[in-house]
């Protein structure tokens, strides 16, 4: 498969005397579809957020296109499309004021920018709001002005941290169709998600992180004939739960009793 385009290496995280990661060992190779997922606290957002720079006080390595990126943290970002699950935009500017932002901060020529950036939000059917303040749009049509913006600099490497919050179904199904042509392209994809059918259908490998530990990693099908040939959600119920979910359920309902 050659060299690995991400490698991390016995990485630890704390936050006070908490540890979030206990070292995390783990190769990327170019074009695969990792589905990185976890409970809620299981050191996922930690995981991204190191990885895209913006947590730097870690332990172990973390090697990106060859380079330790404690060391080389600028150039390390310029190959990473980050998009995180909230829209945090500057709902003041229109889509073409601040994707423009974002093409000077990549140091990306302007006609090339202003050309992707009218086909992309096009596709995601916002022609028509381009020039329009972004303080009146949906949570939705933040996203994809968000997603454009991770991608208009054509990054070698992309990280999606629950990248469907707010969609509508159609555009669910062109962010999943994307991802898949983008691997095919070469690139690289860290998805991030509780949806476990999509992780399920769009990714190559499945990490699975539980209390900052790697406890399952391989494709849905090594996995399914490791536990028992089931979905991805029960098996991330399997190894996750520390009580039986279903027990839960009743126990909720008990309130209405």
């Amino acid at each position: 498969m050659g060299n690995p385009i991400i490698s991390i290496k016995n990485l630890w995280k704390s936050y006070g005397s908490k540890a979030v990661l206990k070292g995390i060992d783990l190769d990327i190779y170019p074009g695969q579809v990792i589905g990185y997922i976890g409970p809620n606290g299981a050191g996922k957002s930690t995981t991204v957020k190191i990885l895209c720079g913006l947590i730097s006080d870690y332990e172990g390595q973390v090697f990106v296109k060859g380079l330790n990126l404690k060391d080389n943290a600028l150039a390390v970002k310029s190959t990473i499309g980050y998009i995180p699950e909230l829209a945090e935009l500057y709902d003041v500017l229109t889509p073409v004021e601040f994707l423009t932002l974002m093409a000077e901060l990549y140091n990306l020529d302007k006609h090339i920018a202003l050309e992707r950036m009218g086909k992309m939000l096009a596709a995601f059917g916002l022609q028509s709001n381009m020039n329009d303040r972004m303080d009146t749009f949906s949570k939705g049509m933040k996203q994809k002005v968000l997603i454009t913006s991770g991608l208009l600099h054509n990054p070698d490497i992309i990280i999606l941290d629950e990248p469907l919050s707010g969609l509508d179904a159609n555009s669910v199904i062109i962010i999943k169709e994307l991802i898949s042509k983008l691997a095919k392209e070469g690139k690289t994809i860290f998805y991030c998600s509780h949806m476990m059918d999509v992780v399920e259908k769009v990714s190559d490998r499945i990490v699975l992180i539980n209390e900052g530990t790697v406890i399952a990693n391989g494709s849905f099908e090594e996995l399914q004939q490791q536990q028992g040939n089931e979905s991805l959600e029960k098996i991330f119920a399997h190894l996750t739960a520390k009580e039986s979910l279903s027990d839960a359920a009743d126990q909720l309902m008990s309130a209405f009793d």
